[in-house]
């Protein structure tokens, strides 16, 4: 049996999150629930961000582009897990789930890489605010979100490729909800040895590079504010960094516990429950993070809701 061979596998099973028939209906409800905030939150995001021309910065940017990402990631993972829920036969195409690994695996790196960018906003406006929309420019901006586009979707295809010119013959099931690399690895007939250091690698070289990245910025970023004198100036700077470091510490310290680390440490069932959180909770927490204290966010809400009442 020859690689990249597939005709064994057709199409492949999915385990779902737990095998008790009781729990399936009320995990159904619940991630119907959180998906449909994730769909609202994120939507509503975007949508106030264009709408309002005060939010038309360089950190509002960005972080509409987080919350297309969101709301892409999720949609990429939870229809069809939603469907299973429901169904006596969890299935899904062998193409199908070539196109979810990808997908999900090119939105997990374009958020590392997003946030990565964002800590960089954060550090020009609090540390070089004088040439701040000069360096920032528009261009600078769009430039900037290409290549972590770019990054993400190449880094995916990379990691897809040397997944699927795999063999899968030992069973289709995959002991997952989605389609991810390390349970269908599990699959592979041959030493999947050269896979996992691949992934390893690419997977390191995103999250440790936009970590480092995160990092560097926050630590100039503290020491411009350790340097404000006024009490009132280092909370005022210190705030607006505070949503963004809740995004990081929550997507971060859930995909290194999830990716670097050797396969034959993995718990699936532990790592499903790591899975929910960073494809189907955090794109739900994302917009809720950013918007319930910050005030820039409410004044665009309520000059929304008047002009509506106004004009109705």
């Amino acid at each position: 049996m020859e690689k990249g061979n597939h005709s064994e596998v057709t199409e492949f099973i999915l385990s779902g999150l737990t095998d008790r028939p009781e729990l399936q209906v009320p995990l159904f409800g619940v991630f119907l629930l959180i998906y449909g905030i994730t769909l609202v939150g994120n939507g509503g995001m975007i949508l106030l961000i264009m709408i309002d021309p005060q939010l038309h910065t360089p950190m509002y940017f960005f972080l509409s582009n987080l919350f297309f990402c969101d709301l892409c990631y999720s949609s990429t993972i939870s229809p069809k897990m939603l469907l299973n829920l429901l169904a006596e036969r969890k299935s899904i195409s062998y193409s199908a789930c070539i196109v979810q690994m990808y997908l999900s695996d090119a939105f997990t790196d374009v958020e590392c890489l997003l946030l990565a960018v964002m800590a960089y906003d954060r550090y020009m406006a609090i540390c070089n605010p004088l040439h701040y929309t000069v360096t920032m420019s528009r261009q600078l901006c769009k430039q900037l979100v290409a290549g972590v586009y770019t990054g993400g979707l190449v880094d995916s295809m990379i990691n897809t490729f040397f997944t699927f010119r795999l063999s899968f013959c030992s069973s289709n099931i995959i002991n997952h909800f989605f389609c991810d690399i390390p349970p269908l690895l599990v699959l592979s007939c041959y030493d999947t040895h050269i896979n996992e250091i691949m992934m390893f690698a690419f997977t390191s070289c995103i999250i440790v590079s936009s970590l480092v990245t995160v990092l560097l910025s926050y630590v100039y970023i503290a020491s411009t504010i350790l340097e404000i004198r006024s009490t009132e100036g280092r909370r005022k700077a210190f705030s607006t960094c505070t949503f963004h470091l809740t995004a990081v510490v929550l997507l971060f310290g859930t995909l290194l516990f999830m990716y670097l680390r050797p396969t034959s440490s993995y718990s699936m069932d532990t790592d499903k429950v790591a899975s929910s959180f960073y494809t189907l909770v955090i794109p739900m927490l994302n917009p809720l993070i950013y918007s319930l204290r910050n005030t820039e966010v409410k004044d665009a809400l309520r000059r929304a809701i008047n002009k509506l009442l106004t004009n109705s």
